[in-house]
């Protein structure tokens, strides 16, 4: 489930403000969402797959590491973050 290259350059030129900047917290955390966007439709279909809960587990367990991070060093841009990602506080 491995993200297409258009899709990460329009993630991080939305998110990132230029195409180099990929290493932005809220570039990774619009990556992840992504992923998890998909592997959460891929375990609606598939529900006995448990490797892929495993890594979904895994990517959440970062987002929400990142998400932290954000919100206790940058509180504007987490909020700016969660609302355009549509994701619940």
């Amino acid at each position: 489930m491995a993200l297409k290259k258009a899709q990460v350059a329009d993630l991080v030129k939305k998110y990132g403000g230029s195409e180099k900047n990929t290493g932005s917290t809220q570039v990774q955390i619009a990556l992840l969402t992504t992923q998890i966007n998909e592997l959460t439709a891929h375990m609606k279909s598939h529900p006995k797959d448990h490797h892929a809960r495993r890594g979904l587990m895994v990517l959440v367990g970062k987002r929400k590491g990142l998400l932290v991070y954000l919100e206790t060093n940058d509180r504007p841009a987490y909020l700016a973050l969660i609302e355009s990602l549509q994701l619940r506080k």
